[in-house]
């Protein structure tokens, strides 16, 4: 804890930690500090002095207060506090000069520019500005700068505050973005016109005061105070990141990240950000029904009634259940609460295989927390790359890379740029001795498992390798758990608290497709899962709920149109096990409704109706089943007990390497293949990939 001082700011004396800067003094004691370089969360540049104040007893001009801490601050001649001003004649010509010299090269754009209404520079011009001015030379201008499909420049409107150099080279960990020249030369660029390659892109847009760096697929589509704005829960991944969705009419028209300090801080991944135009494309706005090999539009009574007939001809051990990876957890539980009114035993979450769930809550957790990662000394991760499956664990782990110079981190499997140095321990489960020796005598020693090394036949074996490595390194000790599983699916956790497995003598997502291959399961009810070989369900008779045309669509027999998640309030539980709610931001398109609502429908036809009739009751039905779903908001304790020693199942192991399952980035999930946005993304990787290895 930082010591304490007392400091006067505009004569009301406060004690400020030594170690704040001015302006953050200034702000604890209720000032507002105008500033476009100084940025939270990244290095000091000191270079816009838009944030000058006076400080009594200082040099006698004014004093950049970003770029100097309270500890440098002298006392008076008989010991008394040291005097901050921030609303004196000086500073207020000096902001004013500032201000001045800004404007002197920035075009008015203002009317064409999509910052209009929540640019920095238009806010502050407008209370520290001049009511004038005085230059009547030309402007300077710039050359466009590419920086791939998602950014638009205007670079003649950049003021070299350097803040997306900083977030690139600091939080995203690239090195595309460069200040070249000097004076009134100087300019942003990327090096040798490359595009930034890096899956937080977007979040440039967001740190920059100005126009310059504008999102490309929003480009003059709306105006903000033309836009509803809903807070809502992202599902691109499984970190659940705090995300706020604008809409006009019934059409999604951006995305951008909302502050959770324990979650995504105020940063969001790019494919969260852009997927939006995919909520539009491929939709599926009515039932169809299959007729002679194509499907028909259908009405919801046709479609209904027939799925009720085959479900009602059938023997309950010939019908099972499988659920999706984008579903809210209310969808899963009615689904679940269906199977068992029917009697099937047959019901599964983990389309991915994963070898997960059965077991304790923590043994499927990130139990450390998202934000427990700035925590640890040494980091292992097995089966994972964390840039593809999750970019702001990534980021989080880099972060702490950087702030601990003690932090070492490890890899066994696949080779790959990860934004920070690491120790490449081996390919498969042959390395996993070699990681407990890295993991030996760390103080907060952590391991993160991907999908990558237990979604395969032999991950309950591995699994149960892991853990002893981690008992054997002390992971899990007295006020630390560093035991982790990094999912990749946003509805995995909830469903698998759900307890949406097999039953008593009940096949697994496996034994379905097999069992469906073969003819004994003759109908399966697919609650959004695409990821997985469709054909294996040619022999029975499918039941697809969704909200897209994508593989499973292809395969049905029925459709059931769904809602997307920006459609439907729902709860998701991420991979710490946060439970948190998705708010409905729009409606859905046609005739499709709310995932929940189809289920129980259904349910009525058969003459099994569900004992809840809204979403509150559902809710209700639900927490009392999972109770863990109901505490909104609420992180894992990272204390709670777990025995290591009864993860997994002892078995043979294959020597196969570890394979991260997210091949693409850009195109995992229905609603992102079905993005322009993300098509062009997916292409340019591609081909920058191809080049480099030309």
């Amino acid at each position: 804890m930082s010591d304490l001082r007392k400091v006067k700011v505009n004569g009301r004396e406060i004690e400020a930690p030594a170690n704040l800067t001015l302006l953050q003094a200034c702000e604890l004691a209720g000032e507002e500090i105008p500033r476009f370089c100084y940025h939270e969360r990244l290095s000091v540049a000191g270079n816009c002095r838009m944030c000058l104040i006076e400080v009594k007893g200082g040099p006698p001009k004014p004093v950049a207060s970003c770029a100097q801490n309270v500890r440098d601050l002298r006392p008076g001649p008989n010991g008394e506090p040291p005097e901050l001003f921030t609303n004196t004649p000086m500073v207020k010509k000096a902001r004013e000069g500032v201000m001045e010299f800004l404007l002197i090269n920035h075009p008015l754009d203002c009317p064409i520019c999509d910052q209009g209404g929540e640019c920095d520079l238009q806010d502050q011009a407008l209370a520290y500005g001049r009511d004038g001015s005085r230059y009547e030379e030309n402007k300077r201008s710039v050359e466009e700068k590419h920086m791939g499909p998602l950014i638009k420049t205007f670079m003649t409107r950049c003021i070299q505050c350097t803040r997306c150099v900083r977030f690139a080279t600091e939080i995203a960990g690239v090195d595309d973005l460069g200040l070249v020249n000097r004076g009134e030369n100087a300019e942003i660029t990327t090096y040798l016109q490359k595009a930034i390659e890096s899956e937080l892109t977007g979040n440039l847009i967001d740190v920059c005061p100005v126009g310059a760096l504008t999102s490309k697929p929003y480009a003059y589509n709306a105006r903000p105070w033309e836009l509803t704005k809903t807070e809502t829960i992202d599902v691109m991944d499984a970190v659940g990141s705090n995300i706020r969705v604008d809409s006009r009419g019934r059409e999604v028209l951006r995305i951008l990240p909302r502050v959770n300090e324990a979650v995504n801080e105020e940063w969001i991944a790019d494919k969260s950000r852009f997927v939006w135009d995919g909520l539009k494309r491929q939709r599926l706005d009515k039932p169809y029904i299959r007729e002679n090999g194509r499907l028909r539009a259908a009405t919801w009574d046709e479609a209904l009634a027939l799925v009720a007939r085959k479900i009602e001809a059938l023997p309950v051990k010939r019908i099972g259940a499988i659920a999706g990876d984008l579903v809210p957890a209310e969808a899963v539980k009615a689904l679940k609460d269906l199977m068992a009114a029917i009697g099937s035993p047959h019901t599964d979450c983990r389309q991915d295989g994963a070898r997960l769930g059965g077991g304790p809550r923590e043994a499927y957790l990130f139990n450390s927390g998202i934000a427990g990662i700035e925590r640890a000394d040494r980091i292992l991760l097995v089966g994972t790359n964390p840039r593809t499956e999750a970019p702001l664990v990534n980021a989080r782990i880099r972060k702490t890379w950087l702030a601990n110079q003690n932090a070492r981190i490890a890899v066994i499997g696949e080779r790959s740029p990860l934004a920070y140095n690491y120790e490449h321990l081996g390919a498969g489960p042959d390395a996993l001795g070699a990681g407990g020796d890295f993991l030996i005598g760390a103080d907060r020693p952590m391991i993160i498992i991907g999908m990558g090394a237990i979604a395969r036949p032999d991950g309950a074996a591995i699994l149960a390798e892991i853990a002893a490595v981690a008992a054997s390194a002390g992971v899990v000790r007295e006020g630390w758990n560093g035991f982790n599983v990094l999912h990749d699916s946003a509805a995995r956790v909830a469903a698998l608290d759900l307890k949406f497995l097999p039953r008593a003598g009940g096949l697994d997502f496996a034994g379905i497709l097999e069992s469906a291959a073969a003819d004994d399961i003759r109908l399966v009810y697919n609650l959004g899962c695409d990821e997985f070989d469709t054909s294996k369900l040619k022999s029975a008779f499918v039941v697809y709920q969704g909200s897209h045309g994508d593989a499973g669509a292809a395969a049905a027999d029925v459709i059931f149109p769904g809602a997307a998640y920006v459609e439907q309030s729902g709860v998701y539980a991420n991979t710490e096990g946060r439970a948190q709610i998705a708010q409905r931001a729009t409606f859905p398109p046609g005739e499709a409704r709310e995932d929940w609502a189809i289920i129980r429908a259904l349910s009525g036809r058969l003459g099994m109706a569900l004992p809840y009739d809204d979403l509150f009751s559902l809710r209700q039905a639900m927490i009392n089943d999972a109770p863990v779903l109901g505490r909104i908001n609420q992180g894992p304790s990272g204390a709670a007990p777990l025995d290591l020693a009864k993860l997994g199942v002892k078995g043979e192991v294959r020597s196969a390497p570890f394979r991260s399952p997210i091949r693409d980035y850009y195109r995992t999930n229905p609603i992102a293949r079905a993005s322009k946005t993300m098509a062009e993304c997916s292409a340019h990787v591609s081909r920058a990939s191809r080049l480099a290895a030309e």
